[in-house]
């Protein structure tokens, strides 16, 4: 099974709609979101064009004005979710994912903040950061896990083709 890391969107919508129209080609079903939608109107605009499941992890950005609706799932501080046996944690904040990455409880550990891609080892979890959607300060990205075959893939958005 595919899933789809995002992060740092910051309401650019043209963005969110480029990378959700590979997403949904793709045929992935789940979006993880490390914060900072922003507005509660994104995240509505997410759930018109993408009919899966959207896990999200508040940010900075977002405060308490994302309200759960139809098929999001919202947690404050990190999310935690199981997918084909393969334990997976996200949160927003670089300091708090790798406290959970360094417990060794994930095999995935998902955070945002930096804006900046990212990818190491901690211990035995993958420790990455699918850097931003927004397109601010870096190039604008989003990650792809695959549990089948446990490849992680950084997809840069004006690579894409349509």
């Amino acid at each position: 099974m595919k899933i789809a890391i995002l992060s740092d969107t910051h309401d650019n919508l043209a963005n969110v709609k480029k990378a959700v129209y590979w997403i949904k080609k793709e045929g992935i079903k789940t979006i993880v979101h490390c914060g900072d939608i922003s507005t509660q109107d994104t995240l509505d605009e997410l759930l018109k064009i993408f009919p899966g499941k959207i896990l999200i992890s508040l940010g900075n950005t977002d405060g308490a004005n994302l309200k759960t609706r139809g098929r999001t799932k919202i947690w404050n501080e990190f999310g935690k979710i199981k997918i084909d046996g393969i334990k997976i944690a996200f949160c927003h904040f670089p300091e708090a994912a790798k406290e959970l990455a360094t417990k060794g409880r994930y095999n995935l550990v998902f955070y945002g903040h930096s804006h900046k891609p990212w990818e190491e080892l901690i211990s035995s979890t993958r420790f990455v950061n699918p850097g931003n959607l927004a397109g601010l300060f870096y190039r604008a990205t989003y990650a792809t896990y695959n549990t089948d075959n446990n490849e992680l893939k950084l997809n840069i958005l004006s690579e894409i083709s349509l």
